[in-house]
């Protein structure tokens, strides 16, 4: 083969394995575009899932509202406190649950609506009670009890540890104290005193459970004693939202007993229970106890001291005591303690009660035979100088039910949870406050969700 055939074979073959090279490189770049094409797709397709499993979470959450309106219903005194209907519930798509905190046992879940009326109002109009009140809350300081009475009034004396206006503006960052009520509980991270060890104590996730991390002390947040135990802040023996209508359970406006003009009106009705003659001796023994003498003196008489002053049988007076009233006007009266749900810890901040006292009424309001529908049943329980001592502070009365919502996809994939807080006092239920807890994490056992993602049922 001569030189020029050889350079014409050569030159021949060439292209042909140029060519082929570059048809791999193509070949490559296509599968390379495909596979990140085909990896974003599963990517959007998984966040396209947990979209769609969020929307069914946040769902199942509003499902779980509607569901604690009918729970509710109009006669607040049926309200079942029992963990059974408020546990593992199933709704459209997925579960919720409705937490509270177990305040007699940090070992287990509790389940259930709390009664707001069950707490102390922060937002009372009379500061110097409610201070001495707060002072004797669980992991509550001084500084912070005077300096939460100084946020909300409206002048510039500085109570003892507390602080007003110049406090606050001589801070890194400064911001003016409010002189206004509160509107959350979290406000009193503002105040001076108030921190999140205070606030929660060790419960950060407010689930009411001892959880592995709120027991390692230091290892991981939030900061613990590791001493086998939940050391709760006082978040849960608060509240901002309790207030009852200044009515009968007719509707109807009550009879204030301190109004002189209402002396007509209260012998009419007493005489609906005794004889005319005993209404008039009745009346007269009221006088003398201070009844229709209007002003401030007046209104801090409660319906116990009525009781007490009449000089009435129990039953007598029981009857027609929801149709009368100490206090002026068809409004809200704000910040009373429900006596028949308040904790032992809320039971305890009120004046004058000592332990045994609490004991004894926390062991009659459990018994069935007890009839708590008036305060008048803490009359039989404590003596009348403590049952007249806190019987201004005390109602059997709750319109306002909070429910810590924890709501989950069938899938295990996302959940919601919510703070709400409903008033029935309202003409018909409403949310007057939600709060998101989703930055909380999940509250409850893990091995609920790799259940649900493993395809089973609750």
């Amino acid at each position: 083969m001569n030189k020029l055939s050889q350079k014409s074979s050569t030159m021949n073959r060439t292209p042909r394995g140029s060519v082929l090279i570059v048809v791999i490189w193509i070949v490559l770049i296509l599968a390379s575009l495909i596979l990140v094409q085909a990896h974003t797709i599963r990517v959007e397709a998984f966040a396209a899932a947990n979209h769609v499993s969020q929307a069914k979470a946040e769902a199942v959450a509003n499902g779980a509202i509607r569901y604690v309106f009918s729970q509710l219903g109009e006669d607040t005194n049926t309200v079942s406190y029992r963990a059974d209907p408020y546990e593992a519930m199933r709704v459209g798509e997925g579960y919720f649950w409705i937490l509270r905190p177990n305040l007699s046992g940090e070992r287990d879940y509790d389940f259930g609506l709390v009664d707001e009326a069950g707490k102390i109002n922060l937002n009372s109009d009379n500061p110097e009670e409610l201070l001495e009140m707060l002072l004797k809350l669980p992991n509550m300081t001084a500084e912070l009890a005077n300096s939460i009475i100084d946020w909300q009034d409206e002048d510039e004396d500085i109570s003892t540890g507390g602080a007003e206006g110049e406090y606050y503006l001589l801070l890194a960052d400064p911001y003016q104290c409010k002189n206004a009520p509160l509107e959350t509980i979290e406000e009193v991270l503002l105040i001076k005193g108030g921190t999140t060890e205070l606030l929660y104590g060790e419960d950060t996730n407010r689930n009411g459970m001892l959880d592995w991390n709120e027991n390692d002390g230091e290892l991981s947040p939030p900061s613990d004693n590791s001493n086998n135990r939940l050391d709760p802040g006082f978040f849960n023996y608060v509240t901002i939202h309790s207030y009852e209508s200044n009515t009968d359970s007719e509707g109807e406006e009550k009879i204030n007993v301190n109004d002189p003009q209402n002396q007509s009106a209260v012998q009419e009705l007493l005489e609906e229970v005794v004889s005319s003659d005993e209404a008039i001796l009745i009346m007269q023994a009221l006088r003398n106890g201070g009844l229709f003498r209007g002003g401030r003196g007046g209104s801090d008489l409660s319906m116990i001291d009525v009781y007490y002053a009449s000089g009435m049988e129990y039953d007598d007076f029981k009857e027609i005591s929801d149709r009368l009233t100490t206090s002026s006007g068809s409004g809200t009266v704000a910040g009373r303690i429900n006596v028949n749900t308040a904790p032992e810890e809320v039971l305890l901040c009120l004046p004058g009660l000592e332990q045994s006292d609490v004991d004894a009424l926390l062991r009659a309001r459990e018994k069935a035979a007890t009839d708590t529908s008036s305060i008048l049943w803490v009359s039989k329980v404590l003596d009348a100088d403590k049952a007249r001592d806190i019987g201004q502070y005390i109602t059997v009365e709750s319109s306002q039910y909070s429910a810590d919502i924890v709501a989950v996809s069938d899938d295990g994939r996302a959940f919601a949870r919510y703070f709400v807080v409903v008033d029935v006092a309202k003409e018909t239920p409403e949310v007057i406050y939600k709060q998101s807890l989703h930055y909380a994490g999940w509250p409850l056992d893990p091995e609920i969700l790799e259940t649900l993602k493993a395809g089973y049922e609750l």
